[in-house]
């Protein structure tokens, strides 16, 4: 069993690292310790969002009924022979991870398949499930058990994840509407989205982000620079789309170089070991 529990962590780990180097990169800023479960969750989420956004629908419906099917069997067994899962249940059992955000967040995804435009409680359904109650999933870990931690740290981590999930929607605004036909932002006309259409969807990003700041900063410190680093990594990335033209938004999706990256990596290296936060 000690075999297969590496050999599905380092699946795990494989799926985080191709999908996305950001998130690996800021995972590899927390303790380690909670490394390999944050590397298990993304990789579920990861995997969940594969399945609506590459397959047609009939197939996408077929898959994530059967996902989430063997999501629940996983969790009760203890055991699963999709490594995926089987890290996920590992991380689900361990660290007391409630049913109630893994089924929100698959319903999120169930979204995806029938959902093309929001408004603005579809929309705050589909960020409640796809991003904060993953943020959730993740402060069960940080805090290891102490429930008043985790109560006194839920909204901040909820606004932070809303914030990371908005930040995803802009930056790829043309590919989800040109290849994908949907449009998360409540009731946006793409023909009409201007620099006050861009300007009204940045200014309620930066609320969130002031309001998951503050819990940051009273994480466990073996989480905190972790966070962190996503944190400045996404404020970057929100930067860099305030000063895009909207037109440019519609035509590409925003980036920050890997150069960039390890410079954000580092100055926050730097803000945390001086407790600059």
């Amino acid at each position: 069993m000690k075999e297969y529990n590496a050999v599905s962590i380092r699946c795990s780990r494989i799926t985080t690292y191709r999908y996305s180097t950001s998130f690996t990169l800021g995972i590899r800023s927390l303790a380690t310790r909670f490394q390999d479960p944050v590397y298990a969750l993304y990789a579920f989420v990861r995997f969940a969002d594969e399945i609506v956004d590459t397959f047609n629908r009939e197939d996408a419906e077929l898959l994530l009924a059967e996902f989430r099917r063997d999501t629940y069997q996983a969790i009760e067994r203890g055991i699963s022979l999709n490594p995926i899962l089987h890290s996920f249940q590992e991380v689900v059992n361990k660290y007391k991870i409630e049913t109630e955000l893994i089924d929100t967040f698959l319903k999120s995804m169930e979204m995806d398949l029938s959902d093309r435009e929001y408004d603005q409680q579809s929309y705050e359904t589909y960020i409640l499930g796809s991003a904060e109650v993953v943020g959730l999933m993740c402060l069960r870990v940080f805090c290891e058990g102490n429930e008043a931690q985790y109560q006194a740290l839920k909204t901040p981590a909820m606004r932070l994840g809303s914030a990371f999930q908005k930040i995803n929607f802009l930056r790829d605004l043309s590919n989800d509407y040109q290849i994908l036909g949907r449009v998360y932002f409540p009731h946006l006309n793409m023909s009409e989205f201007n620099e006050e259409c861009k300007r009204s969807i940045e200014k309620d990003i930066q609320k969130d982000f002031l309001d998951g700041f503050a819990g940051i900063k009273a994480l466990p410190k073996g989480a905190r620079l972790g966070v962190y680093v996503a944190y400045v990594y996404y404020f970057a990335l929100l930067k860099k789309i305030t000063n895009t033209s909207p037109s440019r938004i519609l035509e590409e999706r925003i980036r920050i170089p890997n150069i960039w990256k390890y410079s954000l990596i580092l100055s926050s290296y730097v803000r945390h070991s001086l407790n600059l936060l």
